[in-house]
């Protein structure tokens, strides 16, 4: 019986193969078991950097050169927004800051492994730190054009809520870090915390509510889709068939009046 001859594989058997062994060495979150929340107020033993100036960025980015991050997802859970985002801006440094040690290490690991197979991650990375102390260490005035806050912890007892990562302080913070015409963009599934992260972005002097239609028109509905659908809470509530509250401001410049 003749030999049957080799077939060279095609380019999408190779898209495959490139996929079935990227996924092969993908971290499984199994292994990184942790609880769902953290208590920002504890102490955590992390090492803050005493400013900006002091992060070398190059050990998260070395295929960018004195880049700094713009995006940043505060508390960015699995990594699901980062990754997501990491292909369709390839030119934007893209950070995600999660208290949670083992679920950093996940997005570490999650984050070195595509770095393997792909060379489209090579703009993201994320850091373990406490978002509501010290965030001014991590990021210079203004350098920030995006700032996430995706799915954050309710904190539902009234006693709890000086915990939730939308306060009139840290509104202060994080209008210093977010350039002017910068975007915050909040999205939860529980009505009362959309409604106190409305009512508190509204009553700042330095953010505008913008329209979802808004930003869409000026080319961030990839942005978008990707808060509303990227991130491990987001999916949950999707196969719950949930609801989804989404609010998104943007960073204005008040012109000083001089006395």
């Amino acid at each position: 019986m003749p030999k049957r001859k080799r077939t060279a594989p095609t380019a999408a058997a190779a898209a495959a193969a490139t996929m079935s062994n990227a996924t092969s060495v993908l971290p499984q979150k199994k292994h990184y078991r942790q609880r769902a929340h953290a208590n920002p107020f504890s102490d955590h033993s992390l090492v803050y950097p005493s400013s900006p100036d002091s992060i070398d960025w190059s050990i998260h980015y070395p295929a960018f050169v004195n880049q700094r991050p713009s995006f940043a997802d505060i508390g960015c859970g699995f990594g699901g927004l980062l990754i997501t985002l990491a292909p369709q801006f390839p030119d934007a440094l893209i950070i995600g800051l999660e208290i949670r040690v083992q679920v950093t290490q996940y997005v570490q690991d999650r984050i070195t492994a595509l770095r393997a197979t792909s060379d489209n991650y090579q703009n993201v990375s994320v850091i373990r730190a406490n978002a509501m102390k010290f965030l001014p260490n991590f990021f210079q005035k203004a350098s920030l054009t995006a700032l996430f806050f995706l799915f954050p912890d309710p904190h539902f007892k009234i006693r709890k809520h000086k915990a939730r990562i939308i306060s009139p302080t840290l509104l202060a913070e994080y209008a210093y870090v977010l350039a002017p015409g910068g975007i915050v963009y909040t999205i939860t599934d529980v009505e009362d915390l959309a409604q106190w992260m409305r009512a508190h972005l509204d009553a700042h002097p330095l953010f505008q509510f913008v329209e979802e239609q808004e930003l869409r028109n000026e080319g961030k509905g990839p942005i978008l889709d990707a808060v509303y659908s990227s991130t491990e809470e987001g999916k949950k509530v999707e196969r719950n068939a949930g609801q989804k509250w989404l609010a998104c401001f943007r960073r204005i410049e008040v012109k000083r009046i001089n006395t």
